[in-house]
C-alpha cells in the first residue's frame, strides 16, 4: 500500500481543528466568544471541575485561541479572534443541514 501524504498546511489545519474537537474546550471556547470569563464563571456555566476548565484554558491559550488579562486576583478570558465565533457559527450552519449524517457517523468515536 503506497504511504499517504499530508499536506504541511493540511497538519496545521487539523492541529488547529483538535482546540475544537473536545467538549469540554468547544463548550469553554462557546462561552468566550459571547465576552470575558473567569475559570470561576466557566465552571459554574459547563460544570466541569476547576483544575479540568483551567487546564483546557491553558491549552485553549497556549494554542492561540483563548487570552487572558488579569484583573487583580482574577484572570478574565476571551476568544483571540472573532474567527472563533465564525467558526462555531458555521458549524452549527453545517449541522443544521447534516445532523442526522453527523449523529448517525460511527467512525468519529
Amino acid at each position: 500500500m503506497p504511504a499517504i501524504t499530508v499536506e504541511p498546511g493540511t497538519e496545521l489545519k487539523s492541529k488547529l481543528f483538535r482546540g475544537f474537537s473536545d467538549g469540554s474546550r468547544l463548550s469553554i471556547l462557546e462561552i468566550l466568544v459571547e465576552g470575558d470569563a473567569t475559570v470561576g464563571e466557566i465552571v459554574e456555566r459547563t460544570g466541569l471541575s476547576q483544575p479540568n476548565v483551567s487546564n483546557h484554558l491553558r491549552c485553549l491559550s497556549e494554542c492561540g485561541l483563548a487570552l487572558s488579562r488579569r484583573d487583580g486576583r482574577h484572570v478574565h478570558y476571551r476568544a483571540s479572534d472573532s474567527r472563533v465565533h465564525e467558526i462555531i457559527q458555521l458549524a452549527e450552519e453545517l449541522l443544521a443541514d447534516s445532523a442526522k449524517g453527523i449523529y448517525e457517523c460511527t467512525r468519529y468515536e
